[in-house]
């Protein structure tokens, strides 16, 4: 492995993190899951490029950011719309991009959606933490955010870039519609809440992260007062904190949380592109 291949960070961005498939082996020892936001994303990405699709590569949020490649390779971006450039040449989203050693790759500002994966041909190659790469921006396993200035080693190229001439990446939609399932403290609230939380639209809080989205629009009440003893929590939980807000916790959620949770979101990647105001409803398994 040529160890001296690197990815050198010129400029961030607002959160630029290493991220795999994640941690999910390890829930029953109380690890959190972490990984990318979007995992279909990053295997996207990572095939356009020949890696594995477990192979590290970046999840970048909003704001872009810009890298210098020290080898020669072949990167791919997906995920949000961003414009793409490799020293003078543009790129595109979806679509495997050759480029010399001493290239420097800008990664633009999110025009729709919020986070776009970058995949390295070799892969980000930063020492595994329980299996995975990954960085947990809540518990702090894994290599911290990015900071300029930062080396990150990249492994060998294993494979072949896809042959491919463009992939087909879907836009956010304005307005999510999440499946959620009742329980375990479905027992917690009022016939109310759940005319409320079925009923009316939700908004995506700016106070949103990679831990979880905080939701704004109708409280929901309790029918039992007072808090839970801290329990078990799961990735898409409806946390329901004392102001009534929901609360679906993402890939950096903590693993556990004494509010009650209503129910549990069955698909959260929709939420990885959710800008803050976006449009939130649920609906239950029967639709």
């Amino acid at each position: 492995m040529t160890r001296s291949a690197a990815v050198e960070v010129l400029h961030a961005g607002a959160l630029t993190t290493v991220q795999d498939l994640g941690r999910p082996g390890w829930a029953h020892l109380g690890v959190p899951r972490s990984g990318a936001l979007d995992p279909a994303a990053l295997r996207l990405a990572n095939r356009l490029v020949g890696n594995p699709e477990h192979a590290a590569g970046l999840e970048i949020t909003l704001s872009g950011c810009t890298l210098r490649l020290t080898r020669a390779t072949t990167v791919a971006v997906t995920g949000a719309e961003v414009t793409v450039r490799a020293g003078d040449r543009p790129g595109d989203v979806g679509r495997p991009l050759s480029v010399p050693a001493g290239t420097v790759l800008r990664i633009g500002p999110a025009r729709r959606g919020v986070r776009s994966w970058l995949a390295v041909a070799g892969g980000v190659d930063v020492s595994p933490v329980l299996g995975s790469r990954a960085t947990d921006t809540l518990s702090g396993l894994g290599p911290p955010a990015l900071r300029d200035g930062d080396l990150l080693p990249l492994g060998e190229p294993c494979g072949a870039p896809a042959p491919v001439d463009l992939t087909v990446c879907s836009s956010p939609p304005p307005e999510l519609h999440l499946m959620l399932r009742l329980g375990p403290r479905e027992d917690w609230f009022t016939p109310t809440a759940f005319d409320r939380l079925f009923g009316t639209a939700y908004t995506v809080s700016p106070v949103s992260n990679r831990v979880g989205a905080r939701l704004a629009g109708a409280p929901l009440p309790r029918a039992v007062a007072g808090e839970l003893p801290s329990e078990g929590i799961v990735l898409g939980a409806v946390q329901v904190p004392a102001d009534g807000q929901p609360l679906i916790f993402l890939a950096d959620h903590p693993t556990t949380g004494g509010y009650p949770v209503i129910g549990v979101v069955t698909d959260v990647t929709l939420l990885a592109q959710a800008r803050p105001g976006t449009t939130v409803r649920f609906h239950g398994p029967q639709r």
